[in-house]
């Protein structure tokens, strides 16, 4: 169904793997596979808001960080394989649960299917759409979905080469989120919220701040200032780093974020004048923010006299 899986380059790894035979380094062949469909509370609050973000948690990725949370399906590949057209349905499930958006989360590897079940359903989708990304982006990829994602969500995990390629083995990670970011920012203009809080367009640049990687953080914030135009995105910077999958392999970041360090970036950014967006309390690196990946709202439940 989809030509260009025969020769994937989506992502930045260009691996050229023909995905209708065999898996892609992300980890995916040409089937959807998600992990769960959805009400998810734990992103910032004008995404999650009361009702919740209808999140759709898709399995492989792209980057793939030695220190990622949910390693059971972005390394493992737990999950489901649905179709297309159950996707789409998901969609208009979750909006039918009273999701304030549809939030798709590590969604790269799966575009053009994913664009796909959006055009099944865009005459009665009525919720922001919201691309929940690592940020190692393809322009090309980007610019696809013009006119199809409200919301942008992408992390900037690393100012340095040398970071990138230890923890993710991500060849030229800044050079490429920097551009995406740029591209996302040009599609949604500046971020729009309602009268109750909740986002409708525009880009949340997501940090989470390392041990140990402090200065990075801040060169970081430090590009932000200088080359984003103020207002033209919203900063969520992350406290929540807590060791996982293989960090331990890794002493300088098999631990969680001292106060010291998180604070330091957090007074760096607001000395910047960086303060449009949500500052993460210390105290939230706990469990509740890797979601129980047990394969809800996948199947479709029929109703009686169906």
């Amino acid at each position: 169904m989809f030509e260009e899986l025969k020769n994937c380059t989506l992502c930045p790894r260009e691996c050229g793997i023909d995905r209708t035979k065999h898996k892609g380094y992300c980890g995916c062949d040409d089937n959807v596979m998600i992990a769960r469909a959805a009400l998810h509370y734990w992103e910032e609050p004008c995404i999650s808001g009361e009702n919740g973000s209808g999140a759709i948690f898709f399995c492989g990725c792209t980057l793939k960080c030695c220190y990622c949370q949910n390693y059971l399906i972005s390394h493992q590949n737990f999950g489901k394989i649905i179709s297309v057209h159950r996707l789409s349905e998901i969609f208009l499930e979750l909006q039918d649960k009273g999701a304030h958006n549809i939030n798709l989360v590590t969604p790269t590897q799966y575009v053009p299917m994913i664009l796909k079940a959006l055009d099944l359903v865009k005459h009665r989708l009525l919720i922001p759409v919201v691309y929940n990304c690592g940020g190692y982006e393809k322009i090309d990829t980007i610019k696809r979905l013009n006119g199809y994602v409200d919301i942008f969500l992408p992390d900037i995990k690393y100012y340095n080469e040398e970071t990138a390629i230890k923890y993710s083995s991500a060849k030229g990670y800044f050079n490429r989120v920097s551009e995406a970011v740029s591209e996302m920012i040009r599609q949604t203009g500046t971020p729009e919220l309602d009268c109750n809080g909740i986002i409708k367009k525009g880009v949340i640049i997501r940090h989470l701040v390392l041990p140990g990687y402090r200065k990075e953080s801040m060169d970081i914030l430090r590009w932000m200032k200088e080359c984003l135009t103020d207002n033209s995105y919203m900063l969520s910077l992350m406290s929540q780093y807590t060791p996982s999958y293989k960090s331990n392999a890794y002493s300088e970041i098999n631990r969680r974020v001292t106060t010291f360090e998180y604070d330091s970036v957090l007074d760096f950014a607001i000395s910047l004048g960086i303060t449009n967006g949500y500052m993460q309390d210390r105290k939230s690196a706990v469990k509740e923010y890797t979601p129980p990946f047990d394969l809800e709202g996948i199947e479709r439940k029929e109703s009686n006299g169906d």
